[in-house]
């Protein structure tokens, strides 16, 4: 399902970028190249949100912890 995605988008995509680019063409190389620009772009974007995911956590784990620890200060403070 993920290639015949990529194809689909890809071919879109070189479709698009040839226009905006006022390059042209063949059918084939346009949809080659819109392929591997959209495979490229998927892994550079699973990437991104992957790194953005383990960041996210961090900051919410530092949330957490100054939560808890507000908490502690207020519930434990003779």
């Amino acid at each position: 399902m993920t290639f015949l995605l990529i194809l689909i988008i890809g071919a879109a995509a070189g479709f698009l970028a040839t226009r905006f680019m006022r390059v042209q063409l063949d059918v084939v190389t346009t949809i080659l190249l819109g392929m591997a620009g959209a495979a490229v772009s998927w892994m550079v974007l699973r990437l991104v949100a992957r790194i953005m995911g383990s960041g996210l956590m961090f900051i919410g784990a530092i949330l957490g912890a100054m939560a808890l620890i507000w908490l502690w200060k207020t519930t434990f403070r003779r």
